[in-house]
């Protein structure tokens, strides 16, 4: 049987992915190692965190499930960095590993035009340099216009405790053996990483008066635009703060030896996540610190198992025995499952086109951990520009590709094919220079008309963003238009709440750039009619003006350097006095713009100079 799109596994990727390609209608294959497995998470039981949240809402502005999932499926949510300004803010849940897994499995068998395979992909269908199709294990070949590889971990997994390894994936699955030396055979350089997770401790073994208790937030969140509070605030299930103790560490150091990654097995290649790094790795990098932050967190409402969020680890049981009896609350903690780390094949992202459409082969998409990446949110993200661009290139239309001023989607995948990666990627807010633009708060005004211009954003939620839109600039206008005077009883008021009196006439407006006065603060002297999100949206865009002026202004000479085009015959080995890193690199990269090849590692601005002539004298062109 042909299809229109085949995505090859059932991951977070996976599911974005194969939900984008159908709802957009194109007919469509998921084939999946274990249809029990679909969007599983082996790891932390959570969606969202800083940065992450922010791209859990871009998803849902887009036309994404992950959000909406979410908020069907969490058992405690809070807003992280809500003391700090708007541009850090981000939403965070734990998710139940149970229903959340459960609810896009049914998502995705209501889906018209979706189909479901329980296989494994061994290799591909390639002919002239163009996808196929794919070929299973059993060597059934299924044929297909594009295909998407959202593979994860499992490209050659291997679990490593201590000093065994295992080639399996997380969960003891059978693991894809041949796919990734197939695809090495068709020209794509590949790379191996590692990751790793901690173990699963009994609840009912936890002295939880050794712990803090860290509650989910007093007020309701949602991550998705459309859908209202789906829990009850009372009823969300607290997580637990401890610390690692001076024995916790004593133990560590004594036993380095035996870790996997520091001995325990001297065949190791992959390297491991920099910003989520095993127990091990803190230790060892951070001899400084007396102490690390662990949470314990709920996995689901229907089972015992607690996450010890932060202690991951490679060593053997017996040690992780010791390790976890030293933390505070767990002297006496049952072990359900042991911590492991786990490696595994990926490709090497500087292959990518924009689109995520591969270099080497076309009509060949990939996303998620096969890139690079790790993280949940990371991999959905990508799964859903991938499927949104395979579908746009069989309609014959130009892909989506988002700017890094639109949204932190842009400046992953930008990341991932300008940059490329060492370590398992994660989103960073750091990594955003335009992150007061790309706020928790306005996903769907930076992002919504996209999904609806590529059709996954239906009429009635799109409407409900223009009213949105229309809504913000009528409480702007009103604010504007209004004033008040000093009077007795309004400077009185303005004292009370700690600012300043006024001697003159003052806008609403103005007033509200006041650092003290908050919207709520305005509802004194003028009824507001409309919802909180909106109001909230107002005042950032009023008390942030200047700042979000500056961040567009640079904005818009990153854009300037975007629209200047790199023709795509370039041949660089004909551009005298370039640099030859500079060379190898543009070489290796092929950036589409000038912006992008400012960006590239080991290109600097004097090539960047070199280059523009070049493209002048021999192009006659212009960067128009």
């Amino acid at each position: 049987m042909n299809y229109e799109v085949i995505v090859v596994g059932g991951g977070h990727a996976g599911c974005e992915a194969s939900l984008a390609c159908a709802r957009k209608g194109h007919k469509t294959l998921l084939i999946t190692g274990n249809i029990n497995n679909i969007a599983d998470m082996p790891c932390n039981p959570s969606v969202g965190g800083s940065a992450k949240g922010i791209v859990v809402r871009e998803i849902d502005a887009l036309g994404g499930e992950m959000g909406i999932n979410a908020d069907k499926s969490h058992i405690q949510i809070k807003m992280l960095n809500n003391a700090k300004g708007p541009a850090v803010q981000a939403l965070r849940c734990q998710a139940d590993k149970i229903t959340y897994p459960k609810n896009m499995r049914e998502t995705l068998n209501k889906q018209d035009n979706l189909e479901i395979k329980e296989a494994l992909v061994e290799d591909l269908v390639v002919e002239d340099n163009k996808i196929k199709g794919v070929i299973l294990e059993n060597k059934e070949c299924i044929y297909s216009s594009a295909v998407i590889l959202t593979t994860g971990t499992y490209l050659k997994a291997d679990i490593m405790v201590g000093d065994t390894r295992r080639r399996e994936g997380p969960h003891g699955e059978k693991p894809s053996n041949h796919l990734s030396d197939n695809l090495k055979e068709l020209g794509f350089r590949i790379i191996r990483l590692k990751t790793g997770t901690p173990q699963r401790i009994d609840k009912n073994s936890i002295d939880f008066s050794k712990t803090k208790v860290e509650y989910g937030d007093n007020t309701y969140h949602t991550f998705s635009f459309d859908t209202g509070p789906l829990y009850k605030i009372e009823s969300q299930v607290p997580c637990h703060l401890i610390y690692t103790t001076p024995e916790t560490h004593k133990i560590i150091r004594e036993n380095l030896n035996k870790s996997s990654m520091y001995g325990g097995l001297n065949d190791i290649t992959g390297v491991g996540p920099r910003y989520c790094p095993s127990i091990e790795d803190k230790i060892v990098r951070f001899s400084d610190k007396e102490r690390h932050q662990l949470f314990l967190e709920p996995e689901s409402l229907y089972y015992d198992d607690i996450y010890i969020q932060g202690f991951s680890t490679s060593m053997p049981h017996d040690v992780q025995e010791k390790m976890v009896h030293s933390l505070p609350g767990l002297e006496n903690a049952k072990i359900l499952k042991y911590a492991y780390a786990i490696e595994y094949d990926a490709i090497d992202s500087l292959q990518l086109k924009p689109s995520l459409e591969t270099k080497i082969i076309e009509n060949l998409y990939t996303a998620g951990q096969i890139n690079g990446t790790s993280g949940y949110e990371e991999a959905a993200c990508q799964g859903l520009i991938a499927g949104i661009n395979a579908s746009l290139k069989l309609e014959d239309k130009e892909p989506l590709i988002l700017k890094r001023n639109e949204a932190y989607i842009g400046v992953l995948i930008d990341d991932l094919i300008t940059k490329g990666v060492r370590d398992p990627y994660r989103l960073l807010t750091s990594r955003a220079e335009y992150r007061l633009l790309l706020r928790h708060d306005n996903a769907d005004l930076r992002l919504r008309r996209l999904g609806y211009n590529v059709g996954l954003i239906d009429e009635k939620r799109y409407q409900k963003l223009l009213d949105k839109e229309k809504d913000i600039e009528r409480i702007n206008e009103t604010l504007k238009n209004n004033k008040i005077t000093p009077k007795e009883e309004v400077n009185k008021y303005l004292i009370e709440i700690g600012s300043t009196p006024i001697k003159d006439g003052i806008t609403l407006y103005d007033l509200l750039k006041r650092p003290e006065i908050t919207i709520n603060h305005i509802k004194k002297f003028i009824y507001l009619s409309s919802n909180q999100d909106i109001l909230s949206q107002v005042e950032i865009n009023i008390k942030y003006a200047g700042y979000i002026e500056k961040a567009n202004r640079e904005a818009q000479k990153m854009l300037d350097l975007e629209n200047k085009k790199i023709p795509p015959d370039i041949d660089y080995d004909k551009i005298h006095n370039l640099a030859s890193e500079a060379k190898q690199k543009l070489k290796d990269i092929r950036p589409v713009s000038i912006g992008q090849a400012l960006r590239i590692s080991g290109v600097n601005p004097a090539d960047i100079s070199i280059l523009m002539i070049y493209l002048k004298k021999e192009y006659n062109y212009e960067h128009k």
